[in-house]
């Protein structure tokens, strides 16, 4: 019988939980875990391979806990596009890909994950009008092909955005309402069935990959899709995600539809639980807080495309306080512009920061980073399993070099990650025991391969979207004079970065 694999990690700084300073450790990997972490110059097991770290800090692969696969080809598409624009150029920004661009997209996003030092992903992707077996199977084939984990979560609805806010359909001009019409969607029925059908079928093996559902946005869901998809996600152990009180619109939509909040109305539908992910939350109050934080839920916390669309600052520490799971999130590279968890990490901080005067209420930058990582690793479902280096978990490690200018010099190793690093420094990149990043270049699929496939797609679905980037432009003045007067109206709480004039 084959002896098991061993991997010796030699003569790094290795950063262990609870420390805010690296140390100088060695790492015994059997196969895809840690499973010894020991003195510098602990002996191997024979034939073990031994990796040379000098010069080297290690930490825990960070987690993203919120990512849109059908981004990266939507790249830096919008500028000042609040939340609102951004759903109403969809059909432009993501319309006619097939299944090999949906696969290029999500490729694409897997690798500028890998190569910045991210190990996981939750994603919500877009099929339209609804999920197929085929196209979860491309999203599920390209991170399974970068090589990282990856909970994927296709996102339905059965209301377009024009019938969701109340109000907003009625507001548009006469010919604007004969085009968004063509956009209504089938049946949830219909909808779900792909997805019951993917699940049913698929080949998951639960530890690079999970399934999850994602009711898109709470009111672009009836409240019988709700619960169709509350009971699909009991009856086959998945988890829910789901965008709630993203944008201040949401928020007083929640008032108007339901007469209480999001949250509250999901919390009487019953798909609250330790398995449910709020994605953003800005304009969650205390009250939203107390039954997420009392249900175990998680929020993926995305300050980059939060600011960038305009959403607002989420009030974190009153997350924490309520004893909400928070994680960290990218959001889409459509929304979001990139990929990177450091930078998603240091914006989680500073907005904090900014939100008020009192140091005490701040993230400390060992629970930004404890976000980056475990809480992620929780809101995905492989808590216990990833986001740390200690013994039993896996071997998903990042190589950050110490030489390099960002840790020139190397004060505070926590303080460094979070407010310093930027993703340029890492050198190599491990999951589940196994190189995906080597001197910072993607081994598992050919980037410049990829780069090509994108070019040509982008020329490809630029020429059949212009009718659709053409009503986008259309709909842009009706769709943003609508929510910016709803957003004037008075709210519980208050979550924008100045006062509205």
């Amino acid at each position: 019988m084959a002896s098991p694999s061993y991997t010796l990690i030699r003569d790094a700084l290795v950063l262990l939980p609870g420390r805010t300073q690296a140390e100088a450790v060695d790492l015994l990997l059997e196969g895809d875990t840690i499973r010894e972490i020991g003195p510098r110059g602990m002996s191997a097991p024979e034939g073990a391979e031994i990796v040379a770290a000098a010069g080297k800090l290690v930490h825990a692969g960070l987690v993203n806990a919120h990512t849109h696969a059908h981004g990266a080809l939507a790249k830096a598409m919008g500028d000042r596009w609040s939340l609102e624009l951004l759903l109403a150029a969809g059909p432009w920004i993501s319309g006619n890909r097939s299944f090999e661009d949906k696969y290029l997209s999500a490729a694409l996003n897997g690798a500028e994950m890998v190569l910045k030092g991210t190990t996981a992903c939750y994603d919500l992707f877009f099929e339209v009008p609804a999920p197929t077996v085929e196209g979860m199977g491309a999203i599920a084939r390209a991170y399974q092909d970068v090589g990282m984990r990856a909970t994927i979560a296709p996102m339905v609805a059965d209301r377009t955005l024009y019938e969701a806010i109340p109000g907003l359909y009625d507001s548009l001009p006469e010919p604007l309402r004969a085009e968004v019409d063509r956009f209504r969607l089938q049946p949830y029925a219909q909808t779900l069935q792909g997805f019951e059908d993917f699940v049913r079928t698929a080949r998951i093996d639960g530890e690079r990959l999970k399934v999850a559902l994602a009711p898109t946005i709470p009111h672009h869901c009836s409240d019988a899709f709700l619960g169709a998809c509350r009971d699909c996600a009991r009856r086959h152990g998945l988890g829910l995600h789901s965008h709630v009180s993203e944008s201040k619109v949401q928020a007083l939509t929640g008032i108007k539809r339901y007469g209480r909040t999001l949250t509250a109305h999901l919390d009487e539908l019953g798909l609250l639980g330790p398995d449910f992910t709020v994605a953003h939350g800005v304009w969650l109050d205390g009250e939203d807080m107390r039954i997420l934080g009392g249900h175990g839920a998680s929020v993926a916390h995305n300050p980059a495309s939060n600011m960038r669309l305009g959403s607002g600052l989420a009030d974190v520490r009153a997350m924490l306080d309520a004893g909400v799971n928070v994680a960290i999130g990218t959001d889409g590279s459509n929304s979001g512009d990139n990929q990177n968890m450091y930078e998603a990490t240091k914006l989680a901080s500073f907005v904090s920061k900014v939100r008020g005067p009192d140091v005490g209420s701040w993230l400390t930058t060992p629970e930004a980073l404890h976000a980056a990582t475990e809480g992620g690793a929780r809101a995905l479902g492989f808590e216990g399993r990833i986001g740390r280096i200690a013994t039993g978990y896996k071997a998903d490690l990042v190589f950050v070099d110490l030489g390099h200018i960002n840790w020139v010099p190397h004060n505070r190793t926590v303080n460094q990650i979070v407010h310093v690093e930027d993703g340029t420094a890492v050198r190599d990149v491990m999951i589940g025991g196994r190189f995906v990043v080597r001197d910072g270049r993607l081994l598992t699929l050919d980037m410049a391969r990829l780069a090509s496939q994108a070019e040509a797609a982008r020329a490809r679905l630029e020429a059949a979207n212009a009718p659709m980037k053409q009503l986008a432009e259309r709909l842009q003045q009706a769709v943003a004079s609508f929510c910016i007067g709803l957003s004037h109206e008075p709210y519980r709480v208050e979550r924008y970065g100045a006062p509205l004039a």
